[in-house]
């Protein structure tokens, strides 16, 4: 892809903007790290609204507040906030330890009330946490000395687990109080490696070290994260020398640019999968078109000819990483046998199945090429689907108000490899996450949301994933490999849950 004059004019009006704050310094001595990143950033509480529950900016947050239970690099649960937990003997209690010596960006002491203040505002559902559901299976929260207690109400097997995912963050409680959400979303604070420093809505967030961080101070003591939405101008960024860092560019741009002199590239799986959501509306009742698109799509060649061979593909909603993934449910593609499928509910290349897919574009490498090149598959066989590009935030908007399209593609992120918190947030209707409204899938998972015995846990989460494998009620595509692209002074630490994490920077 060459630079085009459109991207140009993006990346010159990115430079316009920083000129009002001054430019960073982009000399052979890096004194100011700039990345540019993917996605904006809507919203600066990560527990509430649609923003708390979007994997790909949890990067943003955890700079800033640390989560209650942190995860290594490669996925392992370290130690954080929190120091150690468990559960009492029957599972009717939890228990944590809280770090000692840890301040918050004003100065104020991090308390164990904030760890309690902070599960009790997550469980009260007025506060619009959208996890409110798995927090609120917890009461009587007690902070006493170090340690936190409190009762079980229903037993939930990944309570610790959220702990490290979506809306699992402490947040200051004594600050909070004092200025309110409003007070709050102007200006954040937490535990984390940075502070905010100036924040440009729907332009950049300049960050400074925290030079308190209980797990150490950071390499680079000045950070400026560019929201750049579009892939072809983060390719500008990069190969400009106007970002130090940048990431998700087309495959070919990543391998072209890795090549140069200067610039280096990793590219490793990440926890996040490529999917189709079916919304079970319209020509989505009728199983024959859902198993018809899955087996038209060829996620073989999609990976090949489109992705430059970065990606895994999948058939459930669990990669080789998740804790529930089995090797032997397929799909399969079968162009044959989607057409006799289709003729056997009266559809047929010249009188085609129609429906609306919706996708995001440059969100994803090649996102939109993607279904592009499904779309063109599916024509063969006798579906013909319209394409409507929207924005990831809309996405969720649809999603919670279980309007998406019959079709929808979406990057399903899932750090903790859990299968609740893939194929059960997906697949469950009631679940603000799901479209998907079947009764039998629904009755298969409802009783493995409390059960206790782990392993019939996961060969129950199994059983429901070869359930919808074979009924088509999503299509997933692939297990996503992030290509990371940055300048040759600065090492990069990937990390497999796919946030981009500054503080893991170090210089060359």
């Amino acid at each position: 892809m060459k630079l085009s004059r459109r991207s140009l004019l993006k990346t010159s009006a990115a430079a316009a903007t920083f000129a009002t704050v001054g430019l960073p310094s982009l000399a052979q001595e890096i004194n100011e790290l700039v990345i540019a990143y993917n996605v904006n950033l809507p919203s600066w509480d990560p527990t509430v609204g649609p923003s708390a529950v979007n994997p790909t900016i949890q990067g943003f947050y955890q700079s800033i507040f640390d989560l209650y239970i942190p995860q290594n690099p490669d996925l392992s649960f370290g130690q954080g906030l929190i120091t150690d937990y468990g559960w009492n003997d029957d599972q009717t209690k939890i228990w944590m330890e809280i770090r000692d010596g840890v301040t918050w960006h004003n100065g104020d002491p991090f308390t164990a009330e904030d760890v309690a203040w902070s599960l009790e505002r997550a469980a009260n559902a007025e506060t619009g946490n959208p996890i409110q559901f798995i927090w609120g299976k917890v009461e009587n929260i007690t902070a006493e000395g170090n340690r936190v207690t409190a009762d079980v109400k229903e037993y939930e097997p990944t309570f610790f687990k959220w702990m490290s995912f979506l809306t699992g963050y402490v947040l200051p409680k004594k600050y909070y109080e004092e200025v309110g959400a409003d007070g709050f979303e102007a200006a954040p604070i937490g535990t984390g490696p940075y502070m905010v420093e100036k924040f440009e809505r729907n332009a950049f967030v300049r960050l400074k070290a925290n030079e308190n961080y209980w797990g150490g101070a950071p390499a680079f003591k000045n950070v400026t994260i560019k929201f750049v939405t579009d892939a072809a101008s983060r390719v500008a960024e990069i190969e400009s020398g106007n970002s130090h860092v940048t990431l998700e560019v087309p495959y070919e741009e990543f391998d072209r640019l890795k090549a140069k002199d200067g610039i280096e590239g990793v590219a490793e799986p990440i926890s996040d999968i490529g999917m189709i959501f079916l919304n079970d509306i319209d020509v989505m009742t009728d199983p024959n078109v859902r198993k018809a698109a899955a087996l038209a799509i060829d996620k073989g060649l999609i990976i090949e000819r489109l992705l430059s061979g970065y990606g895994v593909a999948i058939d459930t909603m669990q990669t080789p990483d998740y804790a529930a993934y089995d090797e032997t449910i397929t799909v399969g593609h079968d162009m044959e046998k989607a057409k006799e499928l289709l003729a056997e509910s009266g559809y047929s290349v010249d009188n085609p199945v129609k429906f609306k897919i919706q996708t995001t574009k440059g969100f994803k490498p090649k996102d939109y090429e993607m279904v592009q090149a499904i779309v063109g598959l599916w024509r063969k066989v006798g579906i013909e689907a319209e394409i409507e590009v929207y924005e990831i935030a809309k996405h969720y908007e649809l999603r919670a108000a279980d309007t998406l399209a019959p079709a929808a593609f979406y990057n399903w992120g899932n750090s903790v490899g859990d299968p609740t918190t893939s194929t059960g947030f997906a697949m469950f209707g009631p679940s603000p996450h799901s479209v998907w409204d079947g009764e039998e899938t629904f009755n298969m998972i409802l009783p493995l949301w409390g059960e206790k015995d782990e392993a019939k846990r996961i060969e129950g989460w199994k059983a429901v994933d070869r359930h919808i494998a074979e009924n088509a009620e999503v299509i997933p595509l692939l297990q996503y490999v992030q290509p990371i692209l940055h300048v040759a002074g600065v090492n990069v630490v990937p990390h497999r849950s796919g946030a981009l994490l500054p503080h893991l920077m170090t210089r060359a």
